[in-house]
């Protein structure tokens, strides 16, 4: 039967995009449901700022009148024209198990990348850095998180049959804690706290965050600028996810630590695990589906452990300890006996480093794929 690919090109169109994957695993225990409002704004050209360095086109695939598949095609100029990356990116990319389906989006994004003269594509990716990224290749009876993307297992077999190769892969850690705060991190927390005449900003309001998160972007994009998935970080990006964010994150859960001019140097960002609320709202947060991430937030056994930045002058120096102290005590005051880790480049051994002594579990892994064009 023919595959047919149309491009979404109406509002109507795009909401059948957004909710194609609650069709695709509404059996499937393992797929956490994105906010179905949070989705569409973010492919919305009118409400995110992304679109002012970057530019894509959403399709669908059909078969038998029926959507089989979906894929967005991406450029992000910053990347291509400052970065000198001739890539087009393919995202939002979820399919039937159905090879041919799969070769027909990818096509897709062959010729629209071949229309801007660019070289190959990658993904699946988002807009950006600050967008789910990595196609799960191990770890499917995992639940995801509410910054990861879940796939079928058939998925990467699809891509590797058609010749795409491995781009760049992330690992995960599962990490059972005991709240017990070890003697020697106390100590070695506060002896490098004395040595660097250093503090930390503790937070009772997510108002009182908001004053920061320029300063912590600006150390993301220090801390990560070396890594080759990373793309500089916008201002106009930064305020975009500031407002998305927010109301998600526990301000207890957030550690900062400045100097002693008051500069930020190192934050770190938990939050309690959102996935099992956000299986229960199931793409909408009203009218009651707000309950559920409230409830989630002051009631969890489990963390999502999902951004960190530290100053360069400041990095093997043992700022870390400062944190993993006071992540300890937030963790014990909530109950939290479970940690997931977000994704880490497999190269980047020094974020990864920061485990060892916890007896990590990895139980995830995800890639990136590519191929010239």
């Amino acid at each position: 039967m023919k595959i047919e690919i149309k491009e979404v090109n109406t509002k109507k169109g795009l909401k059948a995009f957004v909710k194609f994957p609650f069709t695709l695993y509404q059996d499937c225990p393992q797929w956490v449901p994105p906010i179905i409002k949070d989705e569409l704004n973010t492919l919305d050209k009118k409400k995110n700022p992304v679109f002012n360095n970057a530019e894509a086109k959403f399709y669908l695939a059909y078969k038998n009148n029926e959507i089989v598949g979906r894929i967005a095609a991406i450029i992000n100029w910053v990347e291509v024209k400052e970065q000198k990356k001739a890539k087009v990116r393919f995202g939002w990319f979820d399919t039937v198990n159905d090879i041919e389906v799969t070769r027909a989006l990818l096509d897709t994004v062959v010729t629209f990348g071949k229309q801007h003269q660019l070289e190959y594509l990658e993904g699946p990716v988002g807009f950006s850095n600050l967008d789910k990224a990595g196609m799960l290749v191990h770890g499917f009876n995992e639940l995801n998180t509410m910054i990861t993307l879940y796939n079928y297992d058939y998925y990467h077999k699809h891509l590797e049959e058609l010749g795409f190769k491995k781009q760049a892969e992330w690992v995960e850690f599962k990490i059972q804690l005991d709240n017990k705060i070890k003697d020697k991190v106390i100590k070695f927390s506060k002896l490098i706290k004395k040595k660097f005449s250093l503090d930390i900003i503790q937070f009772k309001s997510s108002k009182e965050i908001i004053p920061y998160v320029d300063e912590m972007f600006d150390l993301l994009n220090k801390t990560y600028s070396s890594l080759q998935t990373y793309v500089p970080i916008q201002q106009y990006q930064i305020d975009h996810y500031k407002e998305k964010y927010i109301n998600f994150i526990h301000p207890e859960f957030v550690i900062c630590i400045k100097d002693a001019t008051g500069r930020l140097i190192a934050f770190a960002i938990t939050m309690p695990s959102f996935s099992k609320a956000l299986k229960k709202v199931n793409g909408k947060l009203f009218p009651l589906g707000f309950r559920h991430i409230l409830k989630a937030q002051k009631k969890n056994d489990t963390a999502c452990f999902y951004l960190i930045g530290i100053s360069p002058e400041y990095q093997g120096k043992g700022v870390t300890s400062i944190i993993f102290l006071e992540m300890a005590k937030t963790f014990k005051k909530f109950g939290i006996t479970n940690l997931e880790t977000n994704p880490e480049l497999e190269e980047n051994k020094a974020v990864q480093a920061l485990w060892s002594d916890y007896d990590p579990q990895l139980h995830k892994r995800r890639r990136t794929y590519r191929k010239n064009i």
